[in-house]
């Protein structure tokens, strides 16, 4: 397969480099807002979310996962989304994402004025079933419309914010995101097969996915489970073709992700304060925390573009709100 003629990229760019993109920098996409904030129990008022997200729009993020346009009554805490989308104020350069489950998120989504949409599957049955209610084949038909909408010209201003568009008359399609969960472990049916995950990941690029995002579900990676994850994706992706989405209920995720990143993996997801948690996987902890991974590839000399000290007030705020210990570096630090 020819991976230039199977990923439509987000953006313009040259034909896909033989060698990973300098190692200098990685870019973080900030999914506190919404892998981050879903698995609170007590509902979090509107205008507290649209701050945070406010907050961590100055710390240089290029992507911050906001919601999810799932049905109020499977996750109750993202039923506000397009209030949170409607209030939030956008800082050009930020891509605005959410997650979608189906063709009537994707409408929502569109009137919301979402700069990308992410679409979840897995690489287990069983959560599948458990997270979506169907079985990956059913999910993955259930994305044909979502993705044939999201490549069709929407309008700026009315299904794409216009950072992505110099001409704000323009017509651009949305880029488009896939989860892949569970591309390690599975809570119900214990170790995937990195193979299982090739073959996933395969038939989203038929579909036309731009990138595919890599999960770690439950958390319990360690860096010899990314080496064999990658080598099963050798020939299909190229490991700075794929974003990397740590969790670290193990405390491994620091480690996976310094070993993802001597791989070639140059994007990378976190949560502010290390929120998190899924529903649908009993046991999980957090997302690797956003500071954590900052601190650690900044002191390497990689560089994050995001602020640190922004980001600090960021944490400090949504741990303040929470009212709670929470696993990141920062969240419980006085000042």
């Amino acid at each position: 397969m020819d991976l230039r003629s199977t990923i439509r990229w987000s953006r313009p760019i040259l034909p896909a480099p033989t060698m990973p993109p300098a190692t200098e920098s990685i870019a973080i996409t900030e999914v506190g807002p919404r892998d981050g904030l879903q698995n609170e129990s007590a509902i979090i008022p509107t205008p507290l979310k649209v701050a945070f997200i406010n907050l961590l729009s100055e710390c240089g993020f290029p992507e911050i996962e906001v919601s999810s346009f799932v049905s109020r009554k499977w996750i109750p805490q993202l039923g506000d989304a397009s209030e949170v989308f409607a209030q939030i104020k956008r800082r050009p350069g930020v891509i605005y994402s959410a997650l979608v489950p189906n063709i009537q998120g994707m409408e929502a989504a569109l009137k919301a004025n979402v700069g990308k949409i992410s679409l979840f599957t897995a690489a287990s049955e069983t959560f599948s079933q458990k997270n979506t209610n169907a079985s990956i084949a059913q999910t993955l038909e259930r994305f044909k419309p979502v993705i044939a909408l999201a490549k069709s010209p929407q309008k700026s201003g009315t299904g794409v914010s216009p950072v992505h568009s110099r001409d704000a008359r323009a017509t651009v399609s949305l880029p488009v995101r896939a989860y892949i969960s569970c591309a390690v472990a599975c809570p119900y049916e214990g170790p995937t097969d990195p193979r299982k995950v090739r073959e996933v990941a395969s038939q989203l690029l038929d579909l036309g996915v731009d990138e595919i995002d890599l999960a770690d579900t439950i958390g319990v990676a360690v860096p010899a489970d990314i080496e064999k994850l990658y080598a099963a994706l050798d020939g299909l992706l190229e490991p700075w073709h794929t974003t990397l989405h740590l969790h670290d209920t193990r405390g491994t995720a620091l480690a996976c992700a310094t070993r993802a990143h001597q791989l070639g993996v140059r994007r990378f997801d976190s949560s502010a304060a290390g929120l998190g948690g899924c529903p649908y996987a009993p046991g999980a902890a957090g997302n690797v925390a956003t500071e954590a991974i900052v601190w650690s590839f900044q002191k390497m000399g990689v560089q994050t573009g995001v602020d640190s000290s922004k980001l600090a007030t960021a944490v400090r705020f949504i741990a303040t709100a929470l009212d709670r210990p929470l696993p990141g570096p920062m969240a419980n630090v006085q000042v």
